[in-house]
């Protein structure tokens, strides 16, 4: 039977991608899709995943929420990372997030509130449904906020973010994900019950090229191909131009990939804590690696990963959808 999954995300090209390879896994049933605020707001997350869904047509289709109005002042307030910083994002994902293929849906009248959707099916589906989460923790923060049993009632909780010995994105030592909102990231992160972290160690050791996008020989007449071709082409010529670098980090697939593929995956259980205050460390993923750990283990990591089979992977499932 497949397993269900919810994904949340921010809705950057990486996790498009993510997305319409879980919706072509027979394997997973995507029961729902929440959008954060990250990369692009939380309402343009919205309107990414619909349009996405809109565009694939999956045989099933999941359930489209985002974060509300309260937590989307909560991030507000959250400290921003560099102009900088900014910028080369927008030229790496486009100006609304998935490169320049347009997005043309209508708001929702009355959109869902992605943590209380998340809280919902959770209970519905006690012990079924896995969490994953590919953007900044915020939405997850509010729905253990709203139901203290939330965390019980998942079978599992992945989260893309944060580094063990790597350095981090939007800091020397801070990922994104985590840097956005490290207050709700230190709510998840710290929770007693334990969950899975995808590292930027293990989340950038895959990594997608012109030529691996070649031998795919994606058929841009189809609407899976279509897509799919133009999200990675926009998105690894933007990386060479914008960052010299001749391939594009399958991060958001390798996170979906420890969910359907756990055999491709080394794994520790360790302690962390997030820095929420600090002046050049805010938003770190603090680790405890010590011979005698002090603090009480929380969390599984993933620490190392076969890249190959990531790739092997990828490709099958988008040659499923040809």
């Amino acid at each position: 039977m497949p397993q269900k999954i919810i994904i949340d995300s921010d809705s950057g090209i990486g996790d498009a991608i993510a997305i319409a390879i879980a919706l072509a896994d027979r394997e997973l049933d995507v029961i729902a899709l929440t959008a954060v605020g990250g990369v692009v707001s939380p309402v343009q997350a919205g309107r990414n995943l619909q349009a996405l869904v809109e565009a694939l047509d999956p045989q099933k289709w999941p359930r489209i929420a985002q974060a509300d109005g309260a937590q989307r002042m909560a991030e507000a307030e959250s400290e921003a990372p560099s102009p900088s910083w900014l910028v080369q994002q927008r030229l790496l994902h486009g100006s609304e997030g998935m490169g320049e293929w347009p997005v043309a849906v209508a708001d929702l009248h009355h959109p869902r509130d992605a943590a209380k959707l998340m809280s919902e099916l959770a209970r519905e589906f006690p012990g079924e449904v896995t969490l994953l989460t590919l953007g900044p923790l915020s939405n997850v923060a509010m729905a253990i906020d709203r139901d203290v049993e939330f965390l019980g009632n998942l079978k599992s909780l992945v989260c893309l973010g944060g580094a063990v010995a790597s350095e981090g994105d939007v800091t020397a030592v801070a990922d994104f994900n985590i840097f956005h909102h490290p207050e709700a990231a230190r709510v998840v992160l710290k929770s007693p019950t334990m969950k899975t972290v995808v590292p930027r160690d293990v989340s950038h050791k895959t990594m997608l090229t012109f030529d691996h996008l070649d031998r795919l020989d994606l058929a841009e007449s189809r609407r899976w191909g279509g897509l799919l071709k133009h999200l990675l082409s926009f998105s690894l010529r933007a990386h060479r131009q914008h960052l010299g670098i001749e391939g594009i980090w399958l991060a958001e697939v390798t996170a979906l990939a420890a969910i359907s593929q756990p055999r491709l995956f080394k794994r520790t259980t360790l302690s962390v804590d997030v820095e929420t205050e600090g002046r050049l460390t805010r938003g770190m993923t603090v680790f405890d690696r010590r011979s005698q750990p002090v603090w009480q283990k929380n969390v599984e990591v993933l620490v190392d990963v076969e890249t190959q089979g990531i790739l092997d992977y990828f490709t099958q499932i988008l040659r499923k959808t040809e």
